[in-house]
């Protein structure tokens, strides 16, 4: 596999992309020496999977509770994680959790959009703000130049409807307004925030896992979480700061704007 990031972050890691990213990351690499698995609600039944995974890896999992749409809930998770990794920092935080919804913008409520962008927008700004402190311990701890996801980086999980050049092609067979909204939001909050934290050699960088069979993508994805998750995580492994600010697919091939 994959990143031979210390210690990781992933969001919305109960189901789907998520829950497969903590699959591949501690049963394919010995690197990962910490892992938070994050979630709205741990002791749900939505996250017995991720809980049993756990207790399989009790060392290296820690299941933490995390709600995007909350800053009180993203503070405490950052307090309990900078709490576990010292001065060591935390080398890479995975934004993935999201919602989506597939309607026009005629269909889309002022509510609709407004939660879309709670959760896929103010959530990741949050969370990278809360935990800016333990990636730039992590960046100063790894005494090595240059930028990368083993050094201190954040991949925010996008998609291809966030690009503006391309929904005159696919809207009219996927509209999803307020996801791409969002999605195109979530897109330059990444480009801003790699420019502002380029001083402090912090990769930031977005990716586009593809059509994917989740709950999310649906059944008619194009391909299914497992590989998906394998692209994503080399992806992530290769990023260097040729990439700082880059928008890309599960195989590395630039998305544009």
């Amino acid at each position: 596999m994959a990143t031979k990031a210390v210690s990781v972050l992933i969001t919305g890691a109960n189901r789907g992309l998520g829950l497969e990213m903590v699959k591949q990351l501690v049963e394919a690499s010995r690197d990962v020496r910490k892992l938070f698995a994050c979630c709205r609600d741990p002791d749900g039944p939505r996250a017995e999977a991720l809980q049993t995974l756990a207790k399989k890896h009790p060392d290296v999992i820690a299941v933490v509770r995390l709600d995007a749409t909350d800053l009180c809930s993203i503070k405490q998770c950052a307090q309990q994680v900078g709490s576990v990794v010292g001065t060591g920092g935390l080398n890479l935080l995975i934004n993935n959790a999201a919602v989506a919804v597939r309607t026009t913008m005629q269909e889309t409520t002022p509510e609709e959009l407004q939660h879309m962008f709670s959760t896929n927008v103010m959530g990741p700004m949050n969370i990278i703000k809360e935990f800016l402190p333990h990636l730039r311990a992590a960046a100063k701890a790894s005494g090595t130049p240059g930028m990368s996801s083993c050094k201190a980086a954040i991949v925010n999980i996008s998609s291809i409807l966030g690009s503006i050049e391309g929904a005159k092609e696919s809207y009219a067979t996927y509209p999803c307004f307020s996801y791409r909204v969002s999605k195109a939001a979530l897109n330059m909050l990444t480009l801003c925030a790699s420019e502002e934290l380029k001083k402090d050699e912090i990769l930031l960088s977005v990716l586009h896992p593809g059509w994917v069979r989740t709950d999310m993508g649906g059944e008619e994805g194009e391909i299914d979480a497992t590989e998906s998750v394998r692209g994503l995580l080399g992806v992530m492994a290769s990023l260097t700061e040729k990439q700082n600010g880059g928008f890309l697919d599960w195989k590395g091939r630039s998305i544009p704007w």
